[in-house]
């Protein structure tokens, strides 16, 4: 019936009832909020956090972005800001964790924005949000397979010398990645999958030990501990913009931790589990990144040779090691936690739940990615008949279908052999195909929509609590995840910090701006806006979100606490 049914039934007993009577709970709260039950709950709360963590993945990510961070002010901004923006993540993804317990739906955000709205814009404002989200999760997960690509010509030319990828050649590696990536999606069982999500957490944590000890202990000798409280700004910004660009660089290791809210309805109890694994996520990506930076700001020599490396984490290893073979072997590891498949056949899974396919990081974003998809497709609204007993039967053949993606009712499908919806998959799969040609024509116009990613994930984050805001938390159901007298504080500051991450984003890298370091990401956020503007006009007859029945919902959510 579910993934790992010993692990769920575990999780259940220690709660004190049957898997049967979560699961039944579960069921009802997600038609209460307009949904048939469609995916098996085949996650358990350790199979999403190996989900979460293995997009996550607070040091790996880091790792790509380390250079950046140590131009905007060297040791105290390279490992301080990073502190502070798993704080600021933290803070606006508990105000997401909380309409995670209250309204766990792989929706997510557009769905909390569409429930909380008032009727006159909730349905403008839902399809904002949830189109925002969807192009945010797809282009996460092309940039996650874009960084594999380069990872593996990076190490090729390293080690050659001569050998320089072109653009092209680069772009052929990454549709060959998204190939490989979606093999393990369609054919490992999806009672097995979380199989895959542990192992990629485990990966990710032996790589972490791997890297350290390592790079410390073949640069022992050349260790210099002052460099971290050693300021050296590079970028031309003052020191206080400089420690603010280094915290919104430091976002881009901790957003995606709300990856977890769109496999709400495959995890048995989401009202409970979702905010669990949003906080172990966050906690798990700063306990991994402080110590890394700290020990690759004691081992670094030449910041510039870093900063203008073909792959900056190589470099980085290199002057780390003193050994281009070491470098090497950690920077190929890297590239394994963002794809590694041992080629076993699938069947091995059924043999013993001891026989692990590895995988890391883009498998996973094809799973969050293809979850958001889906569920933007899907939304059904229910005719509804009263019964004697004065409780409310939905009615399958009086449904009616508005949905926020032409041809929802292709996308919406659930393939009834795999249980997954794998025609968004492979839409999602589609995107990332056609956005990487832009890689060919300009890696600046492909970086730029990348580094809005965060941003846009951010803005989805933060809508539906700046409602709660002006409309107040009192109309929330009960949940098990609340945050009581700190609610409004958390809104306040998500939406404030919001403001202020937008303008961090838009500003140039280094001071004064010039062609070559000019931000391009206003540009690319108004072009995005606009495109999901004009498909609101052509949507706006057709896109309706669910009918929740408050009435079931609280009665369910007060069951279940």
């Amino acid at each position: 019936m579910t993934a790992d049914k010993r692990t769920l039934d575990a999780e259940a007993e220690s709660e004190g009832k049957g898997l049967g009577d979560i699961l039944d709970l579960d069921d009802a709260v997600l038609r209460a909020q307009g949904h048939e039950i469609k995916l098996e709950r085949s996650f358990s709360w350790m199979g999403a956090l190996g989900l979460a963590f293995s997009i996550v993945n607070s040091w790996l990510t880091y790792a790509s972005c380390f250079g950046v961070a140590y131009s905007y002010g060297s040791g105290p901004v390279a490992v301080f800001s990073p502190v502070v923006s798993a704080l600021v993540q933290w803070i606006m993804l508990m105000g997401v964790a909380e309409l995670s317990s209250a309204f766990p739906s792989s929706g997510g955000q557009y769905h909390f924005t569409y429930i909380v709205a008032p009727d006159r814009c909730k349905a403008f404002l839902a399809y904002m949000v949830g189109a925002i989200n969807v192009i945010a999760w797809w282009v996460n997960t092309a940039s996650g397979t874009i960084y594999t690509a380069i990872s593996a010509f990076g190490v090729c030319q390293f080690l050659t010398g001569g050998f320089q990828g072109t653009q092209w050649q680069v772009y052929l590696c990454y549709l060959l990645l998204i190939l490989l990536t979606l093999v393990p999606i369609f054919i490992i069982p999806q009672q097995r999958i979380e199989n895959m999500t542990k192992t990629a957490m485990f990966l990710s944590m032996v790589g972490f030990v791997l890297v350290v000890i390592v790079c410390l202990v073949m640069g022992r000798g050349t260790y210099q501990p002052s460099r971290i409280m050693e300021y050296r700004c590079t970028s031309g910004w003052n020191p206080g913009v400089g420690f603010l660009l280094g915290i919104g660089n430091g976002e881009y290791a901790f957003a995606a931790a709300g990856a977890c809210v769109h496999i709400a309805e495959e995890i048995p109890n989401p009202s409970r589990k979702v905010p669990l694994v949003i906080n172990l996520t966050i906690a798990l990506g700063a306990i991994t990144l402080v110590p890394w930076i700290i020990a690759m700001t004691s081992v670094i020599h030449d910041i510039e040779a870093v900063q203008n490396s073909f792959l900056p984490s190589l470099e980085l290893f290199h002057q780390a090691t003193g050994s281009k073979a070491a470098a090497a072997a950690l920077q190929i590891y890297l590239t394994i936690l963002y794809y590694s498949k041992f080629f076993l056949d699938a069947y091995l899974f059924s043999l013993s739940p001891y026989i692990n396919t590895p995988q890391a990081c883009v498998p996973s974003q094809w799973i969050t990615s293809s979850r958001m998809t889906w569920a933007f497709s899907r939304d059904v609204s229910f005719s509804t008949i009263p019964t004697d007993d004065h409780s409310i039967m939905y009615s399958d053949s009086m449904a009616f279908i508005k949905n926020g993606l032409p041809f929802s009712n292709y996308w919406a499908e659930v393939d009834s052999e795999r249980n997954i919806p794998i025609r968004a998959t492979l839409l999602s799969a589609g995107f990332c195909t056609i956005y990487g040609l832009l890689y060919i024509a300009s890696t600046q116009a492909f970086n730029s929509i990348i580094n809005t990613a965060v941003l846009m994930l951010n803005i989805t984050y933060t809508v539906p609590q700046a409602i709660l805001i002006v409309r107040g938390r009192a109309m929330l159901p009960a949940r098990h995840f609340n945050l009581r007298n700190y609610g409004y504080l958390v809104h306040v500051f998500s939406v404030l910090w919001l403001i202020l991450s937008a303008v961090l984003f838009f500003l140039p890298t280094s001071n004064p701006p010039t062609l070559a370091n000019m931000n391009y990401n206003s540009v690319v956020i108004v072009g995005i806006y606009s495109i999901v503007l004009l498909c609101w006009i052509e949507r706006r007859q057709k896109f309706c979100g669910p009918a929740i029945d408050w009435d079931i919902l609280n009665a369910a959510e007060a069951t279940s606490e």
